[in-house]
């Protein structure tokens, strides 16, 4: 097809890396939730990454990106559960203010929400 319009994506070298890039992150969130979760407790490296990769995957996908590489909506889900588990298993132990901890809690709880609607329009697309 090669190049089909004068966008950033619309070629077919640069739709290419977007897909490969949407797969790293999606298979880095994957292997993230697989494996260790004290590797999620919120002071831990993926505790913090797994929300930012997440936002990214967000972002991309409102801007009409890498949608129909999304999990499904359920597999988004799951992550949900399991990271806010160990992020709710763990985050007093930092003794953070009562403040901090519902305003974050939030936004991880938004975070992995707003990516599930976005995954389910894709799916309902087909």
């Amino acid at each position: 097809m090669g190049t089909w319009g004068s966008g950033n994506f619309e070629n077919d070298t640069s739709a290419e890396h977007l897909a490969e890039f949407v797969d790293r992150i999606v298979a880095g969130v994957a292997d993230a939730m697989a494996g260790d979760p004290v590797e999620l407790e919120p002071d831990e490296y993926r505790g913090n990454v797994v929300p930012c990769d997440l936002e990214l995957l967000y972002v991309l996908t409102r801007a009409g990106y890498g949608a129909e590489r999304l999990p499904r909506p359920e597999v988004i889900e799951g992550w949900k559960d399991h990271f806010t588990a160990v992020w709710e298993r763990t985050i007093d132990g930092l003794e953070p203010s009562e403040g901090f901890k519902d305003e974050r809690r939030a936004v991880l709880v938004r975070t992995f929400d707003q990516l599930t609607e976005v995954a389910e329009a894709a799916a309902a697309r087909g």
